[in-house]
């Protein structure tokens, strides 16, 4: 699902766009199930509409849409962070805090990878340890979501040479890593809004430059355009 969740933002599959199963399963390399799953998925995030004998469709996400989910991730993170204040392990705050300090001075070339898995390690472990399940849940569901999102924006920075956002991002996260090894709830939370509704013009930006092309070749064109209704979602 991530990989075809990103193709998506990166414009390679154009809205209105119908999404054949088994194109995308010979594409992959997989079988029309983890397709099939994989499209169930994207809609209920709301990225494809699963329509009655038409199959998946992609939606149009634009810049206002960028914006309504980054206010929901806000509301979601923000409460996951009120919930593991004092939850976490101190050990592992200070190895994070360690490891976006090194970040934060300088964004640089080859940096991206070790951003990425350290923003995922820090939001995973808020997530866990946020003491509600339900809004665990829902931060998972979502997760792939977010990430799409946050690889795209990255790559389009990289394209342009431009590391600063690494760094803007290393040190939105420090200040979160500091409010919680505090115990700061009310810091913490702010620090969290403020990091979520930063990355607002970065998400738009890269999606709206995202170019249309599409990733299939001619003769897979062809066989989207005459694929049967039972084979579309």
């Amino acid at each position: 699902m991530e990989s075809l969740l990103r193709e998506i933002f990166r414009g390679q599959h154009r809205p209105g766009r119908h999404l054949v199963t088994r194109t995308l399963a010979e594409r992959f390399g997989v079988s029309h199930t983890p397709i099939r799953e994989a499209l169930i998925a994207l809609a209920g995030i709301g990225v494809v509409d699963l329509l009655p004998n038409r199959g998946a469709v992609v939606r149009r996400i634009g810049p206002g849409d960028v914006r309504q989910i980054c206010h929901v991730r806000r509301a979601l993170e923000c409460e996951a962070v009120r919930g593991a204040c004092g939850r976490l392990d101190p050990s592992e705050l200070l190895a994070m805090h360690a490891a976006f300090s090194g970040l934060s001075a300088l964004g640089r070339p080859g940096a991206v990878e070790e951003a990425r898995a350290l923003d995922s390690r820090l939001h995973d472990a808020i997530t866990a340890a946020c003491g509600n399940d339900y809004l665990a849940h829902e931060l998972g569901r979502l997760k792939s979501l977010f990430r799409a999102f946050r690889d795209v924006a990255w790559e389009h920075e990289a394209s342009l040479n431009d590391y600063r956002r690494i760094a803007v991002e290393s040190r939105e996260h420090l200040a979160v890593v500091e409010a919680l090894l505090a115990g700061d709830r009310a810091t913490a939370v702010r620090a969290m809004a403020r990091h979520i509704l930063s990355g607002i013009k970065y998400w738009s930006r890269a999606l709206s430059i995202a170019p249309a092309v599409d990733p299939f070749t001619a003769p897979s064109q062809g066989a989207d355009a005459g694929g049967s209704r039972d084979d579309s979602a």
